[in-house]
């Protein structure tokens, strides 16, 4: 990999994204100057909380760093805008740590485990899921946590020994879940066959509460808060507990999926009738959909996901509206008759298929959605 400077070199970042070392670096040849003092006109407490954390003193410019890691300044750059890091200049503020960090993902693409590209792709996706995962600790649970216990006391005071007792724990939690969820997704991808691994096969479910603009504007931010929480815990637990995949949550919004479209209609069903039978939730409309999928980044795109939202917009309150394909595929397994007329008394199938009007969805021509309830 040929040495470069961040101005020459790195990319351009996309709207949102973090600026991490912009054009004001030097060339990499031209070491800048020691930096700024480390700490200097910072807070005391949260600098020793930083320590705390972190485990490690400031001794590294991103220049220094980058050197003492054996990476080029411009891949280095990348690397930490792709985790998020923001612009601290020349100063003083990387560790033992930072430096590690850098070696081990560049060590990944130069034995050829990695790409470059995929090597980013690492840093970008582990940073945007752990940043969010530090904001909620941070904002919901250490605030929560961390209310002075006399007057006098600031909540920065009493953080440092919470923080202190709960940072070795949390780590070893995070580490575990990490492992358990990386062992499920891999044992996934190895009972996949090849053209699965290519071009997976998915069902998709977009679950959406009904008239939640509204609400934000009936409702105290603390009651809407609740509200949201309460929505998102329950689908959470639903979806997981039936073999599906909570891919993301957007307030009154959530997305999953199953490899199975008879888990995939089990959960949508069990959501209408957990939300339909709590008053203080808002009815509750579920789009699905069977097809291709692009999986990236944790996410899923393409055809199949868009079909599944639209599907969404136009389903009835409390109701459940699947595309021809979630429709055929459930009667070729068993869970639905091929025609109500045609199912016998005596079998027995999970789910019934009510055809509904042809109709056209924006962007995807017409789609006949089918209207999915239990059956008897």
């Amino acid at each position: 990999m040929g040495a470069g400077s961040a101005a020459e070199g790195a990319p351009s970042a996309a709207p949102g994204d973090a600026v991490v070392y912009g054009p004001a670096l030097p060339p990499e040849d031209d070491e800048p100057g020691e930096g700024e003092e480390p700490g200097a006109g910072e807070d005391p407490l949260a600098l020793r909380l930083e320590h705390l954390i972190l485990g490690a003193e400031r001794r590294y410019t991103p220049f220094q760093a980058a050197r003492s890691a054996g990476v080029p300044m411009e891949l280095a750059s990348r690397f930490w805008r792709a985790m998020g890091f923001a612009d601290i200049g020349q100063a003083k503020a990387l560790t033992e740590a930072d430096v590690l960090a850098l070696r081990r993902l560049s060590g990944l693409v130069e034995a050829g485990l990695l790409s470059e590209s995929m090597a980013v792709q690492v840093a970008r996706s582990t940073g945007q899921t752990t940043a969010r995962l530090a904001d909620w600790q941070t904002d919901s649970f250490l605030e929560g946590l961390t209310e002075p216990p006399e007057p006098g006391m600031t909540r920065a005071e009493v953080a440092y020994p919470l923080v202190e007792l709960l940072l070795p724990e949390l780590e070893e939690f995070l580490i575990y879940v990490w492992r358990r969820q990386l062992a499920a997704a891999t044992s996934r991808v190895a009972q996949a066959d090849d053209a699965e691994a290519v071009n997976r096969r998915l069902a998709v479910g977009f679950a959406d509460l009904v008239g939640f603009t509204r609400l934000t504007r009936r409702l105290e931010e603390e009651e809407l808060g609740e509200l949201v929480e309460a929505f998102e815990t329950t689908s959470a637990d639903l979806v997981a507990a039936h073999g599906g995949r909570l891919i993301k949550t957007l307030g009154d919004e959530v997305l999953y999926v199953a490899d199975d479209p008879g888990v995939a209609a089990e959960i949508a069903l069990r959501l209408i009738e957990t939300m339909t039978g709590d008053e203080t939730m808002p009815a509750l409309r579920v789009g699905m959909a069977f097809g291709t999928v692009t999986t990236r980044m944790g996410d899923v795109f393409g055809t199949t996901v868009n079909l599944a939202s639209r599907l969404t917009s136009i389903a009835p309150r409390d109701a459940v509206l699947v595309d021809p394909e979630l429709a055929d595929a459930l009667r070729a397994s068993g869970d639905a008759p091929v025609s109500e007329g045609d199912a016998g008394e005596d079998e027995k199938y999970r789910f019934a298929l009510q055809p509904m009007w042809r109709r056209p969805v924006r962007g995807l021509g017409v789609v006949e959605p089918w209207l999915l309830s239990r059956r008897g």
